[in-house]
């Protein structure tokens, strides 16, 4: 048996995905996102996944309040090929809410992936894309472990720094010193 085959393929870059889009080719139904220039079927949201994202948007508008914009599952703009959708991100406050333009590396001060099903996939792709375009800080709630894990100081080859909070310990984000989220109230 010889060497796997290896098949061409043809990334999109973002202004592409978004012609695609604006085509109609994608419909609103479609979940799915650009990594690395490929269109990524997303997987559906379960129970846990869907009451987690919730319990974090409370708790996180509650907290942050005017000193970001808290944005559920809304994309993100690195180009030049991904755009992710976040479960959660934190985008610096503007007054016209990001009405002329999706956000960027730039805006965010904090995104959050929750896995249930798709643990590997956030941690493995997603967030090493996020380290890549400088995105300062990533939370990664596994909602089977109940464990959560903060990704710090992003570099071309992925985060320098992880920590794994837990039960007792709060939350900081890093560019959101205000905001201290306790462990606990995460998980229960």
């Amino acid at each position: 048996m010889g060497a796997p085959l290896t098949i061409p393929r043809r990334t999109l870059t973002v202004d592409e995905y978004h012609k695609i889009g604006d085509a109609g080719i994608l419909r609103p139904e479609d979940r799915v996102e650009l990594i690395e220039g490929e269109m990524i079927e997303m997987a559906p949201i379960g129970a846990r996944h869907f009451a987690m994202v919730n319990k974090l948007n409370a708790l996180l508008v509650a907290a942050v309040g005017k000193d970001g914009i808290v944005s559920i599952q809304n994309p993100v703009v690195l180009p030049p090929r991904n755009e992710p959708q976040p479960d959660l991100a934190i985008l610096k406050p503007r007054f016209d809410y990001y009405k002329n333009q999706l956000p960027n590396a730039k805006d965010i001060l904090l995104l959050i992936e929750v896995a249930d099903t798709t643990l590997e996939y956030d941690r493995d792709a997603k967030i090493p894309t996020y380290a890549q375009h400088a995105i300062p800080e990533v939370w990664l709630i596994n909602v089977q472990t109940n464990t959560l894990s903060v990704f710090l100081e992003p570099s071309p080859k992925g985060y320098r720094r992880l920590l794994t909070p837990q039960a007792g310990d709060h939350v900081v984000p890093h560019l959101l010193p205000a905001v201290h989220i306790a462990v606990t109230e995460i998980f229960s």
